[in-house]
């Protein structure tokens, strides 16, 4: 027999109340219960990235974490990054540089894209860090492609993502 749970999530800076089963995944907790349908299920094993979400400003992948471990955590999706008329600007970069194609990941790569720069910017290293000692760290093309890997895009504009979060990185456009 279910387990079903009374939450308050803050989504995108709104308190949202919920009664969920227990084993509600953050993913179908956004999709299905909020009906916020720009993070995708892709292979609902956390392979693929397609469902990532920013948790307190760090990226997750909102398939492998339940709904109900999220309680008082601010949790930022797609749609609470920017909107139309006032896109987040790495969404304006993607844009820019035609960083999608089919665009099924592109919500999940913006949000990694988006906690990717917030840990370089921490000084947080990554298995290509040459000094990890370091405190600051550059976000070349090899990190990038390092810190995005767990991000699979089927339509390969990999080179096109990794100049959009460039280009974010290398401008004030934070």
């Amino acid at each position: 027999m279910p387990q079903i749970a009374a939450i308050t999530l803050r989504i995108n800076g709104r308190a949202q109340r919920l009664e969920v089963d227990t084993r509600t995944s953050l993913l179908d907790a956004l999709r299905e219960h909020l009906q916020l349908s720009g993070t995708k299920k892709g292979c609902d094993h956390g392979q693929c990235g397609a469902c990532t979400v920013l948790v307190n400003g760090r990226r997750i992948n909102s398939c492998l974490t339940l709904a109900v471990m999220h309680e008082d955590d601010e949790v930022t999706t797609i749609e609470g990054l920017g909107e139309p008329g006032d896109l987040h600007p790495m969404q304006a970069a993607f844009v820019e540089c035609d960083g999608f194609q089919c665009g099924y990941c592109t919500p999940g790569q913006i949000c990694s894209a988006v906690g990717m720069l917030a840990e370089v910017e921490d000084g947080w290293p990554s298995h290509v860090t040459a000094d990890v000692s370091a405190t600051e760290i550059a976000a070349t093309g090899e990190e990038i492609r390092e810190r995005m890997s767990g991000n699979i895009c089927r339509c390969a504009a990999y080179p096109n993502i990794v100049a959009a979060i460039r280009l974010v990185s290398e401008g004030d456009r934070r």
